[in-house]
């Protein structure tokens, strides 16, 4: 196998891997939940989600015909906590997941070095792929660390708990 498809290969499965955690502390969360904050500057994780479809759908839409921060894009809307319920807040995580995959899934690995502008700027598909990742993966370890605070104890670790290390490597 040559590496570019490999890459790919892996970039998908890391992708499904993050969203999977972001899916495993949505199911242990109530609506009430969707909202809490720290502090007033704190991000929710509705907006957290919100954030997350936006950025996935002005990305990842019109990949190389347009830049990836779409003028219309509404940026700083997407920071208003306005999403409902559980039930908004999952659609509007699987409505920018579905966008962000339809991409991903498209690409081949004769795209990997083409050239997508975000912001004005060039990025090959790789380098806004390894973007994104990172993006995406540090909005998600927020909304564990949120989920993570309002369960306490009840919270359902999404690796290996807390000191069941050695249980764990008994497999």
């Amino acid at each position: 196998m040559k590496f570019e498809q490999e890459f790919l290969n892996v970039i998908r499965a890391r992708f499904k891997e993050i969203k999977r955690l972001g899916d495993r502390t949505l199911e242990q969360l109530s609506d009430d939940d969707m909202h809490w904050r720290y502090n007033e500057s704190s991000n929710t994780i509705a907006v957290l989600a919100k954030h997350l479809r936006g950025n996935m759908y002005s990305r990842w839409t019109n990949v190389f015909t347009s830049d990836g921060e779409k003028a219309d894009r509404g940026r700083d809307d997407e920071f208003e906590d306005d999403l409902h319920s559980k039930a908004d807040v999952i659609a509007a995580w699987e409505d920018g997941w579905q966008v962000f995959f339809n991409a991903l899934n498209s690409f081949t690995v004769d795209d990997l070095l083409r050239t997508q502008k975000i912001r004005g700027e060039d990025h090959t598909i790789l380098e806004a792929l390894e973007r994104q990742h990172s993006h995406y993966a540090t909005h998600i370890g927020q909304m564990m660390f949120i989920g993570k605070q309002i369960k306490g104890e009840d919270w359902q670790s999404l690796s290996i708990p807390k000191g069941k290390s050695e249980e764990y490597l008994k497999w």
